[in-house]
């Protein structure tokens, strides 16, 4: 079938983007903040036991992240001045009250990442989807204060009703569709994407490649080093997604360190979040965004 989320957009035929103070690249931290349940198996370190419920090797590895990864990454954020993107289950609002406390306490931007990281959305029948939404949007509100401008679905997931649910219940953007390294509509009036990375994720580098600690360094500083060489044409957007079961171990944590210094510290970088790049793409936007060329 044709894609008729969004339309196709060569990035060498855009208005260029012009962040705030002469940035050339904006970079937040998407941080998955996250609940899965112990009986429903879900991303594991070791296939041997994944199938099993429960499974006491694979939950009880997701399950140091709330407990303590994400407390070692939060010293790590505080220590660079960086505020978070929360990706949050809204089951974390009920369970882990500690770490919304601790979020609230430095303004952090909260997005919906569906009710836990157990059920992909697509799963939720097409008939309760809005209701759906509706509380985990709710939940989050009142449990941090803010209500979500943003949405990621648990593993990145949509159904086909999902965008436009998701405007008409007031989101301004989602993080899904890993496309591109700017900002850009989707055909859901109002809504718009906003880069996320499956590459440049610690799930996806240490888990999936077996990356090394001085390798993730390096690669954060390619990443930045490229888009910085782009951004003359334009601004670009670095995002790095973290989650607290994999970098908030033990011995990642300095290297973590590393490369939050390397960009902190960097010219011209936008250190932000991810509802300010939407707040301020949208009220910069002109037009379809598409430069003239000459015939």
């Amino acid at each position: 079938m044709d894609n008729e989320l969004f339309e196709y957009s060569a990035i060498v035929d855009r208005e260029p983007i012009r962040w705030p103070d002469g940035a050339r690249v904006a970079f937040y931290v998407g941080l998955n903040i996250e609940h899965y349940r112990v009986d429903r198996p879900s991303t594991s370190i070791f296939a041997g036991t994944a199938g099993q419920v429960p499974d006491p090797l694979n939950y009880g590895w997701r399950d140091y992240g709330p407990r303590v990864g994400f407390w070692r990454i939060l010293e790590s954020l505080d220590r660079h001045g960086i505020r978070a993107s929360a990706l949050l289950n809204s089951d974390v609002v009920e369970r882990y009250p500690r770490i919304i406390e601790a979020g609230r306490q430095r303004d952090w931007a909260w997005l919906a990442h569906g009710r836990n990281n157990s059920v992909l959305q697509a799963e939720i029948p097409a008939a309760d989807e809005r209701a759906y939404l509706e509380e985990v949007l709710g939940t989050i509100e009142r449990g941090t204060g803010k209500r979500p401008r943003g949405w990621m679905g648990p593993a990145l997931s949509e159904s086909f009703r999902t965008p436009q649910l998701l405007r008409e219940l007031g989101v301004d953007y989602v993080l899904d569709w890993t496309n591109d390294d700017q900002p850009y509509p989707l055909r859901v009036p109002g809504l718009f994407s906003v880069p996320y990375s499956v590459e440049l994720n610690d799930n996806t580098l240490f888990l999936g490649t077996g990356l090394t600690g001085p390798e993730f360094v390096r690669i954060v500083r390619d990443q930045l080093d490229r888009l910085w060489a782009e951004s003359e044409a334009g601004g670009r957007v670095l995002a790095l997604a973290l989650h607290p079961f994999v970098t908030g171990q033990a011995f990642r944590a300095r290297y973590l360190d590393e490369a939050l210094a390397h960009i902190v510290e960097h010219p011209g970088v936008w250190v932000t979040t991810s509802d300010e790049i939407a707040a301020h793409y949208a009220a910069t936007r002109t037009g379809d965004g598409v430069r003239s060329r000459s015939r």
